[in-house]
C-alpha cells in the first residue's frame, strides 16, 4: 500500500554505522531505523545471539514460562526501578497497554465511577493504533479516522499551569515523552518533569512516560527520566530495545501492575525467546562497550557541531536552533528541510525530519568520532549549497 513516503533508495545490507544500496553505494546512516539500530548494523554479538537462539527456539506461547523473557524482565526492573514488565511487539502496543493498565487500575479502585482520562502533550506522538492516535497531540495523524476513542486531553508541553488546570475528577494519568521525537525534538524540561511528578503524587494520578524513542541509552542515560531525577509509575519502551528485532515493553510499579490479571491483556508474539534474546544482548553490549558514555560524548560533539552551524545560519539571517539530548538531536532550520535531506542523501548521509522544519539525527550508539565529523561535513556542504550558511 502507498502509506509510506519512500526515498528513491533500496537498502540491501549494513555494517556498523553504514548501509549499502542495491547499486553498491555506501551511506552513513544517521537514521538507524528511526532510533532502532542501537548497535548499528550486523553487530557480531547480536548476530551471533540471534542465530544461536533461532537454532534453539524462535517462539513459545506465553502460556508457559520463558527464561529469556524472565531474565529481560528482571534486568529492566532493576534498571528502571519498576517491578513488573509486560512484553509486546512495538511502541504503539506498549502505549496501548499502558493506557489499558491505567484505566483498569482505577476501575479496580472504584468500578462505579472510575477515572479514565489521560492527559498528553500537544505535538506528542504515541503510535498508530486508534487509541494511540487519539492519545497523540497532533491533528495530522487523526484526520480520516473518526470516531476516535474518547478520554484524551492535550495541553502544551512544559506548561505546568495548563497541565494542572486540565486535571479533574476523571483524570487517571499523565502520559508524556521526556523528549518528543517525531513532534520536533522538543525536550520536556527537568523542572517540568519534577513538577509533573509532584502533581501526580498530590492528586493520586499515574505518571506514564513514553520512552519508546528515548529509552535504552538514546539520550546518554539508560532512560531519559533519570536526567530529571524522577521515576514514573509506568514506562513504555520499544525501538532500540531489540536492536532491530521487534519488541516492546511496558513497565509498571508493583501496585499498578497488579491490575493486569490473567485474561486482562496479552500478546501472542510479545516477549518470545528470539526477541528477548536480542534485547538481552543489546543490554549486554551497551554495558560491555560503554555505549552510554559513548552516546554522551559523541552526542556532545555532534551538538557542538550543529550549534556552530546554527550560529553560521544566524549570521546569514536564518533562524536556526539545536535541541535534544545524547544522540537524539534536532537542527531546527526554520524552514522545510526535505530538500536538504535529499541533498545530504545524495552526498552519502541519511537523515530524517521531525515535523517539517527540523533535521533529526539518530545515529547508532556505536557511532565513532570520525563518523560524527563526516556527518557534520556533509550537512555543512548541503547547507552551504542551499545558501543557508
Amino acid at each position: 500500500m502507498n502509506n509510506y513516503g519512500r526515498f528513491p533508495l533500496t537498502l540491501v545490507r549494513g555494517n556498523g554505522c553504514r548501509v549499502e544500496d542495491d547499486q553498491g553505494r555506501s551511506y552513513l546512516d544517521f537514521v538507524a531505523g528511526i532510533a532502532v539500530n542501537t548497535l548499528g548494523h550486523a553487530h557480531p554479538r547480536l548476530s551471533k545471539a540471534i542465530c544461536q537462539q533461532a537454532q534453539t527456539m524462535l517462539h513459545c506461547s506465553n502460556l508457559y514460562h520463558i527464561p529469556q523473557q524472565q531474565r529481560l524482565a528482571a534486568r529492566l526492573a532493576q534498571l528502571s526501578g519498576l517491578e513488573r514488565a509486560f512484553f509486546c511487539n512495538s511502541g504503539a502496543e506498549a502505549n496501548e497497554a499502558a493506557i489499558k493498565l491505567a484505566r483498569k487500575f482505577f476501575y479496580d479502585q472504584q468500578p462505579d465511577t472510575p477515572r479514565h482520562t489521560i492527559i498528553t502533550a500537544t505535538r506528542s506522538f504515541h503510535g498508530r493504533t486508534l487509541t494511540t492516535v487519539a492519545a497523540t497531540g497532533q491533528e495530522k495523524v487523526k484526520t480520516g479516522f473518526a470516531p476516535l476513542p474518547q478520554g484524551f486531553v492535550h495541553v502544551p508541553l512544559n506548561d505546568i499551569d495548563a497541565l494542572t488546570e486540565a486535571v479533574d475528577a476523571t483524570t487517571a494519568a499523565i502520559l508524556l515523552e521526556p523528549l518528543q521525537g517525531e513532534g520536533g525534538v522538543n525536550p520536556a524540561e527537568p523542572d517540568y518533569l519534577r513538577a509533573v511528578r509532584a502533581l501526580c503524587d498530590q492528586r493520586g494520578l499515574l505518571l506514564m512516560l513514553d520512552e519508546v524513542q528515548t529509552g535504552i541509552g538514546r539520550t546518554g542515560t539508560m532512560f531519559a527520566f533519570e536526567q530529571a531525577g524522577i521515576v514514573p509509575d509506568v514506562l513504555t519502551l520499544a525501538k532500540g530495545l531489540g536492536g532491530g528485532v521487534a519488541i516492546g515493553a511496558m513497565l509498571a510499579r508493583e501496585e499498578v501492575a497488579a491490575s493486569f490479571a490473567p485474561g486482562s491483556h496479552g500478546s501472542t508474539f510479545g516477549g518470545n525467546p528470539l526477541a528477548c534474546c536480542a534485547a538481552n544482548c543489546v543490554l549486554d553490549v551497551i554495558e560491555a562497550e560503554g555505549l552510554l558514555a559513548n552516546c554522551m560524548e559523541m552526542g556532545n560533539k555532534l551538538r557542538d557541531g550543529l550549534q556552530h552551524l546554527a550560529r553560521l545560519g544566524s549570521a546569514k539571517g536564518q533562524t536556526m536552533a539545536v535541541r535534544g539530548s545524547g544522540l537524539l538531536l534536532g537542527l531546527d532550520c526554520g524552514q522545510p528541510v526535505m530538500e536538504l535531506i535529499d541533498d545530504c542523501r545524495q552526498r552519502g548521509l541519511l537523515l530524517l525530519a521531525a515535523g517539517s522544519n527540523v533535521l533529526r539525527l539518530l545515529p547508532p550508539l556505536i557511532v565513532a568520532d570520525h563518523e560524527i565529523e563526516e556527518a557534520l561535513d556533509t550537512i555543512t556542504a548541503a547547507l552551504m549549497h542551499r545558501g543557508w550558511i
